[in-house]
């Protein structure tokens, strides 16, 4: 085979800069990346097949010219395919990129291009001032439009002793919430909206409301400078599913993201929501990377090593396998590819103190070289084992954008799983659909027929009915199909089968008896979703009816469709009572959040650790295809209370009977039919049942605890 190398784009050193420049030394080949010693700093990137690199040195972020280029040569600077170089005095604060020389053989997998300033797979941080995406999609030199990476020491942190808070799985709920939407709205009132910084200042409501973590959409470095014009919005990578760079924080959410502190402002942020006792799980995107198709952007996989890093088309490999919708997939299961991602990992838990990770299209991780997925893949039974790694939480979205569906089978054990399964039947039985309480009544329960059999437990089902990617909760009432005409795509994006109901008007309406509908149904989604076995989870603003007016696709909505508005926790102050009561509730009663499967043990007054009903005892109607009612009864081994709920979807009143409990009385604890305050009580001003019978309203809940 002819290679035929491009020679590097080596520009003359900035004027005014002594031509020495720094002192090099070999260098090692590990760690990679920039690492910080006494004397230097050790720089270290994987290319295989590059022939030869430049390191290049910048005053500043801004500087279009480097003030120095090292180069770097395979019989100097190379250990197997690592190349390294130690540069004496060197120290963090510099700013810093590569060329790579390599073979010009496209349709053979290799996309050298000596002219492209490349940012380190490994960096802390890098700077997105001069940044052009078009400049990096062209043949061509972009050093004065390129980002610049930046050497941090992620050991130069006062910690004051925080650590992963480790709660167990059974114990968390879910606060799923975006970084900048959060707090970017003027209603906000913080000092820096939609920082991380921001964030800090919301952590009162947070601990109000009562979720254990928050489950953080994408924090490491994503493009959000490309934008297009619709109907005279700005629309824009909102919600950072395309990584650039797995090691730094975006420095959209930083404050001064220039001067080299993007650990610090996370990690902040971390250590405050950790003293609230808040866990940090991060939503990653290890699936596919930013750099897209054979048409996107070259700034760092691509120009280091596309054929190692990405999965290529055999017959010809200048195009991308997209299992992912994205353009590309990252070839996860590739020693190269493994390691980065594990390490990756580690650094979040032992330098950010991160608490978990959920997994963006986590089925491509189980995928192998030739795209088929493995039973033991290499990347996923190293997380799941790896030492660091074993108190983390990791959460698998397991499916993918090529119809790989695992849900109740993914690789693993301890990888808990969102349950997209949970979601649309907890949907269509709130809507009414009839014949189906039987699967209502698996999913409660912790979706055993998706997990017991392959000893799996509870906690492997994050149960859900609304995540980011779909309706928000009042939008899941409010609508019977998608309205994402902003996203300038003909309303032809996002999900079609919402399994919604508008409670019989479309969108917003001054109507108050279907206003009073909607949010008793959206109590019903919140009774269901805390009483459930498994791990509950929920999208910011569900607690206050946060709408995106239909839209269920609002990546690119970075305005008030996706931002919280401050202004709500006031105006739904009723709904955010019941959230937090709900979560209170479910916090108070390990009966409704064990970590294993029931298993028919009989408590002292005779009731099973679960029962299933229907209108009538012992008779839930499995096979009755026009049935819309469930009951069940949880039996207390704590010594706190035995639960009773009684589910009546039919738009008619049903009359429920209700179990005797030994030297116990029930009492009404919620009762979704009622207006705040009397939907849910206090604890200790819980009303006794007078009956044996308790009249359940229309398409509501009532739950009772004996006392």
């Amino acid at each position: 085979m002819n290679i035929v190398a491009k020679k590097p784009a080596s520009k003359s050193r900035r004027k005014g800069t002594d031509a020495s420049g720094f002192v090099t030394r070999a260098g090692q080949p590990h760690p990679l990346g920039a690492t910080v010693y006494p004397d230097g700093v050790n720089f270290s990137v994987f290319s295989q097949h590059a022939l030869s690199m430049e390191l290049l040195f910048f005053a500043s972020e801004d500087d279009l010219e480097p003030m120095q280029v090292i180069p770097m040569t395979s019989e100097a600077n190379k250990s197997f395919h690592f190349w390294h170089v130690f540069v004496v005095g060197a120290k963090p604060g510099l700013h810093y990129a590569y060329r790579v020389a390599g073979p010009d053989l496209t349709d053979l997998g290799m996309r050298y291009d000596p002219h492209k300033v490349l940012i380190d797979p490994y960096a802390y941080g890098n700077s997105m001032k001069l940044w052009n995406r078009g400049d990096a999609c062209v043949p061509g030199d972009n050093v004065a439009s390129a980002m610049r990476s930046v050497v941090i020491d992620p050991l130069a942190y006062d910690w004051q002793g925080d650590q992963p808070l480790n709660r167990p799985m059974q114990d968390t709920v879910i606060y799923e919430m975006h970084v900048g939407g959060f707090t970017r709205s003027g209603t906000s009132g913080v000092a820096s909206p939609g920082t991380f910084r921001a964030v800090i200042e919301k952590i009162p409501y947070l601990k109000s409301l009562g979720v254990t973590a928050v489950e953080l959409l994408p924090v490491f470095q994503f493009d959000d400078t490309e934008a297009r014009e619709h109907d005279g919005n700005r629309l824009t990578n909102f919600w950072g599913y395309s990584t650039m760079a797995y090691f730094a924080p975006h420095p959209g959410y930083c404050e001064e993201p220039g001067e080299a502190s993007h650990l610090d402002e996370f990690r902040d942020m971390v250590k405050a929501l950790h003293k609230a006792g808040i866990e940090v799980i991060l939503d990653v995107v290890f699936n596919h990377t930013d750099e897209g198709n054979h048409q996107g952007p070259t700034f760092s996989f691509r120009g280091f090593d596309n054929l190692n890093y990405y999965y290529l088309v055999p017959e010809n490999q200048a195009f991308y396998f997209d299992y992912t919708g994205c353009g590309n997939t990252f070839n996860c299961n590739h020693p190269v590819g493994s390691k980065m991602i594990v390490e990756a990992l580690r650094f979040w838990v032992e330098h950010m103190h991160v608490d978990g990770f959920r997994f963006d299209e986590g089925s491509v991780l189980s995928r192998g070289p030739d795209g088929a997925p493995m039973q033991f893949p290499p990347v996923l039974w190293q997380i799941e084992l790896d030492e660091v790694l074993a108190k983390s939480k990791v959460i698998a979205e397991a499916w993918d954008a090529a119809g790989l569906y695992q849900v109740g089978h993914f690789p693993g054990f301890r990888w808990a799983e969102w349950n997209g399964l949970y979601r649309d039947t907890m949907r269509n039985f709130v809507r009414g659909e009839a014949g189906i309480i039987g699967h209502v009544a698996d999913r409660l329960s912790g979706s055993a027929e998706l997990y017991q059999a392959n000893d799996h437990l509870p906690v492997n089902s994050v149960n859900f009915i609304t995540a980011h990617d779909g309706f928000t909760m009042n939008d899941l009432v409010s609508y019977n199909g998608k309205h994402n005409d902003a996203n300038g795509e003909g309303n032809r994006d996002g999900v079609d089968d919402n399994m919604s109901w508008n409670c019989g008007v479309e969108g917003a309406t001054d109507d108050p008896a279907v206003d009073a509908l909607r949010e008793q149904q959206i109590r019903n989604f919140a009774a269901l979703l805390m009483l459930s076995q498994g791990v509950p989870m929920f999208v910011m603003g569900d607690e206050v009816r946060r709408s995106q007016g239909g839209n269920n696709n609002a990546w690119c909505q970075d305005n008030p469709i996706g931002w919280f508005d401050w202004t709500l926790p006031e105006k739904h102050s009723g709904m955010f009572r019941f959230w937090q009561r709900m979560i209170a509730f479910r916090a108070a009663h390990p009966a409704v959040h064990r970590s294993r499967f029931f298993d028919g043990k009989i408590n002292e007054r005779g009731l099973a650790d679960i029962s299933w009903h229907g209108t009538e005892l012992n008779a839930p109607g499995w096979d009755d295809a026009h049935a819309r009612a469930l009951a069940w009864t949880v039996a207390d081994f704590d010594g706190i209370a035995d639960i009773h709920v009684m589910a009546n979807m039919y738009w008619e009143p049903l009359s429920f009977a209700v179990p005797e409990v030994q030297g116990r009385k029930w009492h009404h604890a919620v009762d979704t039919s009622k207006p705040s305050p009397d939907d849910i009580a206090d604890a200790g001003t819980e009303r006794p049942v007078q009956s044996d019978r308790v009249t359940v309203n229309g398409r509501s809940i009532v739950v009772l605890i004996s006392k």
